[in-house]
């Protein structure tokens, strides 16, 4: 008995795939049906497709049958040893499977508030923990009754079963709740399910954790622990703007975990994991959801073997296959080995991309892991960001250094917030028309500045026969040798001919070419011919921790840096 199915693979479960090999047991996927012919059925299956795709193993996928009783047939035969979910998606099916093959698993009758967002509140009340007042609404008749009956002024309505925040939105009064329920019910939700009940639940406001945990026999353990910052966009969307590890606990963290002990409990969960999602106000912490699977986000292996020397997944396998570790882990107690945080980039208007700069330029921050976003090699829409799932891509940031990371990742958030062009560009600083009489004046002035200072490279598109200096044309860059004290970056056209991915990563390139305390120049008629025109351009010269340079007096509408040690 060496296989292990895996129900829906997708997210960080994808890293079951080689966590299962390299135990020496047999990965079996079981492929869900989808559950409607909707769209978003589709792209929900696209999506989990898109993960198989990802993974460079071989594995086996088998196909849900037409009725439950032929698929607990089909997985009876394969013999598995446990069966664990990857995915929300997977939850139920893996809870029942594992019940009626006697397998090790959570008790059955606990999967309503596993996976139901009503269901688990309705636990906890039982079990006098707190808890956030709601119900669960099938009509606006209902919802209304029920809002004007508890005095709400502020609510969250909620698909009943979901994930990735889609369908969470967060609305001030009454008016935008009905709105809210109106958009949800009998609609499709994240799985491409109909949404035939939705959520209503009191606010809480306060601070966002999750809290990350395995359990074997009932005993749990924490294995990261993580904050969230989240943004409530207009139409009253809770998207991510970034989350970030928690290495050591501050004031009132122990609390949560404590907290989130008994929230395990009162779910009787027996073996895996939970991903618990916990608001903490001034009256302590409160469940917001358990998701019963390992945390999503893309998380790779490496990724979080450098965070805490072990990954979620890992760790899931250990509560079922491995309780002798899973003791010695217990008892290690929380350590992490430096810090982490993804940051969520997130769309501020529908718009129509022609390139995705900022794959050339977080690669470029010192605590960078990794940026998951999509090469755009032609015109692609983006809506504006409304869930997890309408993010534009992702970067992952790991230091040993918190300030260094935080460092970058507030360099981030400025070039969300001030340069969204360097994330997704939709070429709009393309239709300008440098005034080339005026900017060969302004270049010549500079030159004759500053090229007392020392050596002097002018990178341009005009050579120019009366400055005695090296000059050379983008396209015979690579022929120069040497670092200079001063660099001049004269381009324009050179600059709208390029899309802006292969312009980030120039003009970075350009930057190498100066001495450690040397200064660049970057002129009007250059930094209007780059996304977000100046800002941009500051963006860039931040990127590599160059100074900001006070202007030089007459000298206006340039940008000077110096290259630090």
């Amino acid at each position: 008995m060496r296989n292990i199915l895996i129900v829906e693979n997708g997210s960080t479960g994808k890293n079951l795939i080689q966590d299962i090999i390299t135990r020496n047991y047999n990965p079996i996927v079981l492929e869900l049906k989808l559950q409607s012919d909707s769209e978003e059925a589709r792209i929900y299956n696209d999506m989990v497709q898109s993960s198989y795709e990802s993974i460079e193993l071989d594995f086996e996928v088998v196909i849900e049958k037409d009725t439950y009783e032929e698929t607990v047939e089909m997985v009876k035969e394969l013999n598995p040893k446990i069966i664990i979910p990857a995915t929300e998606g997977g939850v139920a099916m893996a809870t029942k499977l594992s019940h009626d093959l006697n397998l090790m698993g959570n008790p059955i009758e606990n999967l309503d508030v596993m996976t139901l967002k009503d269901e688990m509140q309705n636990r906890l009340a039982e079990n006098n923990l707190r808890h956030i007042k709601g119900t669960s609404v099938t009509s606006i008749e209902e919802a209304i009754e029920y809002y004007e009956k508890e005095g709400f002024k502020e609510v969250v309505v909620k698909p009943k079963i979901g994930a990735a925040s889609v369908g969470v939105r967060i609305c001030s009064n009454k008016e935008e709740m009905i709105n809210a329920v109106s958009d949800l019910l009998n609609h499709y939700g994240f799985f491409g399910n109909l949404l035939n009940e939705v959520v209503i639940q009191e606010r809480i406001k306060g601070e966002e954790y999750i809290v990350n945990t395995v359990s074997h026999k009932g005993v749990h353990r924490v294995t990261t622990i993580w904050k969230y910052d989240k943004i409530t966009t207009s139409e009253g969307g809770h998207i991510y703007n970034h989350m970030d590890s928690i290495a050591e606990l501050g004031l009132g963290e122990s609390e949560i975990v404590e907290y989130a002990y008994d929230v395990a409990d009162a779910i009787g969960i027996q073996y895996g994991p939970i991903h618990g999602e916990y608001m903490v106000d001034e009256n302590g912490p409160v469940l917001i959801e358990v998701n019963c699977r390992a945390m999503g986000g893309q998380l790779d292996r490496k990724f979080l073997d450098r965070l805490s020397g072990q990954h979620e997944t890992d760790s899931i396998l250990d509560s079922y296959l491995n309780p002798d570790k899973f003791y010695r882990e217990l008892k290690k107690g929380y350590n992490l080995y430096g810090h982490a945080s993804l940051k969520f980039f997130n769309v501020p208007n529908d718009l129509v991309a022609k390139s995705a700069p900022l794959n050339h330029i977080s690669n470029r921050l010192k605590s960078h892991y990794k940026t998951s976003m999509a090469e755009i090699n032609e015109l692609q829409p983006f809506s504006k960001t409304q869930d997890l799932e309408t993010s534009c891509g992702t970067v992952y940031l790991f230091h040993e250094d918190a300030f260094q990371l935080n460092k970058d990742l507030e360099f981030l958030n400025g070039i969300e917030k001030n340069a969204f062009q360097l994330v997704l560009s939709e070429g709009l600083h393309k239709k300008i028309t440098p005034d080339e009489d005026r900017s060969h004046e302004d270049i010549e002035s500079l030159i004759n500045s500053i090229k007392s200072n020392g050596t002097c490279l002018l990178i341009t598109d005009h050579i120019y026969d009366n400055l005695d200096i090296l000059q050379v044309s983008p396209q015979r860059l690579d022929e120069i040798t040497g670092e200079f004290d001063s660099v001049v970056i004269n381009l324009n056209k050179s600059i709208l001919e390029k899309n802006d991915d292969a312009m980030a990563q120039f003009v970075l390139d350009t930057f190498e070419r100066l001495k450690v305390g040397g200064l660049i120049f970057i002129p009007k008629t250059t930094y209007d011919a780059l996304p977000s025109g100046r800002l941009g351009a500051e963006a860039l010269v931040k990127v590599l921790n160059f100074k900001i340079e006070l202007p030089l007096h007459k000298f206006s509408k340039i940008l000077i840096a110096s290259k630090r040690q």
